[in-house]
């Protein structure tokens, strides 16, 4: 069976491929190398002893989406990765991010309406749960203002397949990740960011390398124990095995509703400093930071209620922090030595 997986070159991208793909699955990969490499491919191959098809392609190209279409016929499932994914870039340049997250995915949907079934799995977001009102979070909890334009656009990528599952031949699965670190044990694939990190660890991983002075932590007044930023910090091999799990599930028509919805984590929240002490763990030194102010879009605190992803769709994160932690620092040193 054939699944399309868009920024299949990606972080969590890449990771959900390996995993198809070590499950049987063909594979195509659209991406339009904007924050990924076709280096990329290397990594997928040496894992899997298999190359994935790749096209590169932007879908806010609508003709070339519907070009792709005419040329695929025979996907049965999409799993959509594509979208830029950086809070604080959305608050300074909204447009890029309403663009880039809405267009793409509306010009899918409509391709794929166009097919007697679809099976459509989105990569979503805790964002949409803005700072949540109890912990840890639960898929029915309410939806929030988003804290910034990154946020909206799952809010609203998450309505647009809802409005069209109804009326047309389309099942979903929104995936609502909280914070994916790690890497590919093999270190043949990890997180590749361009340019510098948005995201923590690569930050620290970086910065443990000495490519950056010393590490940002935005805030230490939270309401917190330790005054830091509390996050669901996942490994994203577990993360990848959700998809497969999701699109099988999809596939052999188990769900129970026409748009289904999970919370992916670990169900445990780890402050800032319990990231960096885990780091300093794992790569035996310290790592120089400094704590500056709060971050526009920041949520206090986030973590998962993952009884319904573990009990309904049978899946469970199993790595710890400290083994992500690892997994990122082993990618961070390989990288850097090539």
């Amino acid at each position: 069976m054939k699944i399309l997986v868009t920024g299949g070159l990606g972080f969590i991208g890449s990771h959900t491929v390996v995993e198809l793909q070590n499950q049987g699955f063909e594979v195509v990969i659209v991406d339009d190398l904007s924050n990924s490499s076709e280096e990329v491919l290397k990594g997928i191959v040496a894992i899997t002893n298999k190359m994935p098809i790749f096209e590169k392609l932007d879908l806010r190209e609508k003709a070339k989406v519907q070009d792709f279409f005419k040329k695929h016929q025979d996907i049965s499932g999409v799993i959509h990765f594509a979208a830029s994914k950086a809070v604080g870039e959305s608050v300074g340049n909204p447009l890029l991010y309403y663009e880039n997250n809405i267009n793409s995915l509306v010009y899918l949907l409509q391709e794929l309406q166009k097919l007697p079934e679809a099976n459509f799995i989105f990569s979503s977001s805790c964002t949409v749960y803005g700072q949540a009102e109890k912990m840890p979070i639960t898929e029915d909890a309410s939806i929030q203002a988003a804290m910034s334009p990154y946020g909206n656009t799952k809010q609203i990528g998450e309505e647009i397949i809802t409005d069209t599952a109804k009326v047309t031949n389309i099942n979903a699965i929104l995936l609502r990740y909280f914070n994916p670190i790690g890497a590919h044990p093999s270190a043949e694939i990890g997180e590749l960011p361009l340019g510098v990190p948005q995201n923590l660890v690569p930050f620290i991983t970086q910065t443990g390398l000495g490519l950056r002075a010393e590490l940002s932590v935005y805030g230490d007044d939270y309401p917190t124990p330790d005054g830091t930023a509390v996050r669901d910090y996942i490994h994203v091999v577990d993360l990848a095995k959700a998809h497969v799990i999701a699109v099988k599930r999809l596939l052999d028509k188990k769900n129970l509703e026409k748009v289904e919805i999970f919370n992916l984590g670990t169900g445990t929240g780890s402050s800032v400093l319990e990231v960096i002490q885990s780091f300093e763990k794992v790569s035996g030194q310290k790592l120089p930071y400094k704590i500056v102010p709060r971050r526009a879009g920041d949520v206090i605190s986030a973590y998962a209620n993952t009884d319904k992803a573990n009990n309904i769709l049978g899946w469970k994160a199993e790595s710890t922090l400290d083994e992500a932690m690892e997994s990122a620092w082993k990618w961070e040193q390989k990288v850097r030595k090539q």
